[in-house]
């Protein structure tokens, strides 16, 4: 049997991870059947599943592709621009849905809880850096603790995705994100 490349092998997994994105976005994870993700990735169940366990392992990764683009994004301009990101490019996010779905299954499954935190801690670090680096430099305010701050956040993160998960882009949003940033912003 020939040895397939490290490449052919990543390229593969990409093609998995990008159907399942839009399979789960659309039919959430217990809609998403091995049915679905076999059309949304023009792949055999074989295919898919020796790259990924199980189902779980393979929505645990692609939740944890999307928390490490967004953790690179807000390592270097800040959760609000994740934020904004959202709200100005919505066609780009389709992993929306599945944010919602994390949501539902960190409430109701422990294991995925546990393994959640295990991998969602990057988009926390990268959060709490930035953070860190604006009150540092004296453009963050120093009245409230790091930890609350992002907490803020993270909850005004939850509301933009509920919101344009369930198709609700109003344009005042980017006055809202304004809102929030000139929030955390230190006052002279």
């Amino acid at each position: 049997m020939p040895k397939v490349s490290e490449h052919h092998l990543a390229a593969r997994r990409s093609q998995i991870l990008d159907g399942a994105r839009r399979c789960f976005a659309e039919y959430g994870y217990e809609g998403a059947t091995v049915r679905r993700l076999e059309e949304a990735t023009g792949l055999s169940r074989g295919a898919i599943f020796h790259h990924f366990k199980d189902k779980d392992r393979l929505f645990l990764a692609l939740a944890q592709e999307d928390a490490k683009r967004m953790a690179d994004v807000a390592a270097n301009e800040g959760l609000v621009q994740v934020m904004r990101d959202m709200l100005s490019s919505p066609d780009q996010f389709d992993w929306l849905g599945t944010r919602l779905e994390i949501t539902r299954r960190l409430r109701t499954d422990p294991e995925f809880a546990k393994e959640w935190t295990r991998h969602s801690a990057e988009l926390t670090a990268a959060t709490v850096g930035r953070l860190e680096r604006q009150r540092e430099a004296g453009r963050l305010r120093d009245d409230v603790p790091t930890e609350v701050l992002v907490g803020y956040l993270d909850l005004v993160l939850d509301g933009l995705i509920a919101r344009l998960a369930s198709g609700h882009a109003e344009k005042e949003l980017g006055a809202v994100l304004d809102l929030v940033e000139e929030s955390v912003r230190r006052r002279d």
